[in-house]
């Protein structure tokens, strides 16, 4: 896992994950593998079609005329072309899925590889933790991603790999909802109470300026903040948990409007603060 900080630093890094894609593939065409699964990015997109905050949803198409993001991009593309290609010649089943922004409760969270949520709630904890109540963020802050929580990805992948039509054809799988870094700092604060004064490093990593894909998944209604702001309330904001959770409410959850998802979730909250 690497976010953007990672990236951009360590590209040699992320050029030689290949090596461990093509022996993987290889491995598995030799073993007799059946099926074999390629997690790549939406960073095998052309940047030049990211540049606007406001960015459409890229299509799987929108990787050619090939402009991939240096370094982890072009080692996302070359992957998937291996899968394409064991498919074509040697017969190997393989399924690819383009992930846009991955996050859940035991993503990283400090390191510098932490994703944009993880990285967000931690400093709004920081500042809570040592009364300094300041921000540091990365960019603008109008710099735009979708975001897919992992229980999500891990249905998508499951389909995904079980659908014949998609054999060695590359897909996105994220949601279709762009948020902005200035309003995933807003949501943050709304939850620890605060208010931080933000600063914008503009020459630090920050990526596109905007990444959404084409998926399916949707905001949450009222109803499921509510549930979780109700949990919050019972017990120390300064979860990671309880942070992913919210998120989950606010944008990742598809089906959002079953009162009982609701209720599911406060449970699972409470039962969780409980222990």
């Amino acid at each position: 896992m690497g976010g953007m900080g990672f990236i951009e630093r360590f590209r040699v890094e992320c050029l030689r994950s290949v090596l461990i894609n093509t022996h993987m593939i290889e491995a598995a065409y030799k073993a007799g593998a059946r099926r074999y699964f390629f997690s790549s990015s939406a960073c095998a997109y052309n940047t030049l079609l990211q540049k606007d905050p406001k960015v459409r949803a890229l299509k799987e198409s929108d990787a050619y005329p090939a402009m991939a993001e240096r370094g982890y991009g072009w080692e996302k593309l070359i992957s998937e072309m291996f899968c394409e290609e064991y498919w074509h010649e040697r017969g190997l089943k393989t399924a690819v899925a383009r992930f846009h922004n991955v996050y859940g409760p035991h993503g990283t969270w400090d390191g510098g590889r932490e994703k944009a949520p993880a990285a967000i709630c931690r400093k709004v904890i920081e500042a809570m933790d040592k009364n300094d109540l300041r921000i540091n963020i990365w960019g603008n802050g109008e710099q735009t991603r979708s975001f897919m929580y992992i229980d999500e990805c891990v249905l998508g992948i499951d389909a995904i790999m079980h659908c014949d039509d998609l054999i060695a054809t590359p897909i996105n799988l994220g949601s279709s909802e762009l948020i902005s870094i200035n309003t995933l700092v807003s949501l943050a604060e709304a939850i620890g109470g605060i208010t931080l004064e933000r600063k914008y490093d503009l020459d630090a990593p920050r990526g596109v300026a905007g990444e959404v894909g084409g998926g399916q998944g949707g905001a949450a209604d009222a109803g499921l903040e509510q549930a979780v702001a109700a949990a919050l309330e019972r017990r120390d904001v300064k979860s990671l948990y309880l942070l992913a959770a919210f998120l989950i409410a606010a944008y990742a959850v598809p089906f959002a409007q079953d009162p009982a998802l609701a209720a599911a979730i406060e449970a699972d909250i409470a039962a969780r603060l409980s222990r």
